[in-house]
């Protein structure tokens, strides 16, 4: 439930929904998506975390950084650690969760609504905190992957959970291949799991 005068804010985990878009088999357009939410209310910030990695000459979610960061998005990122694990594997982690977290506790005062694009169940001691405040908490993810990209926990917790499928119409567009345009995001870092 959205009021057309709630104050509002996005705060969009990249790589979780990353994740369950690509699990439903789309991808997000996020002009359509800040349309979309700046619709229901009024929209203070639209924030989007995501970790980069620096190594590589070229990082394939730059295109939708850039582009984000120059469409009212507000860019939180960070760079990704690499190491390799005890199996001798090239692995990846860019948890962008406490900078999430500490963003929203400190905008918590001037909203009323908080829209939280992730499914990780990390979040749900945030959602109860940012409630205790008097800010409600939609979540948004899916359960119609397999498996769902939404913790059990962090959906009871929230005022209000917004399955991603049935955004598909408003926000979404066919997969485009690796790596082709501005607001695709082709291989976000971080982490996909809902904990």
């Amino acid at each position: 439930m959205f009021y057309r005068d709630e104050r509002l804010a996005l705060f969009i985990d990249g790589s979780n929904l990353y994740a369950a878009a690509k699990a439903l088999g789309f991808d997000i357009d996020y002009k359509l998506l800040r349309t979309e939410f700046m619709r229901r209310g009024k929209m203070l910030r639209a924030f989007y975390y995501t970790a980069l990695l620096e190594s590589e000459e070229y990082s394939p979610i730059r295109p939708l950084v850039d582009w984000l960061n120059y469409n009212g998005f507000t860019m939180v990122t960070k760079t990704a650690k690499e190491y390799t694990d005890s199996m001798g594997r090239r692995k990846v982690k860019g948890n962008m969760d406490i900078e999430l977290a500490v963003n929203a506790m400190e905008l918590a005062p001037h909203v009323d609504h908080i829209v939280l694009f992730s499914g990780d169940g990390d979040f749900r001691p945030l959602v109860e905190s940012l409630q205790r405040q008097g800010v409600r908490v939609s979540v948004v993810s899916t359960i119609r992957s397999q498996p769902p990209m939404i913790s059990d926990d962090l959906r009871r917790q929230a005022d209000n959970f917004i399955e991603l499928d049935e955004l598909r119409d408003v926000v979404g567009r066919p997969p485009r291949p690796e790596g082709d345009a501005p607001g695709f995001a082709p291989a976000e870092v971080g982490e996909h799991a809902e904990d």
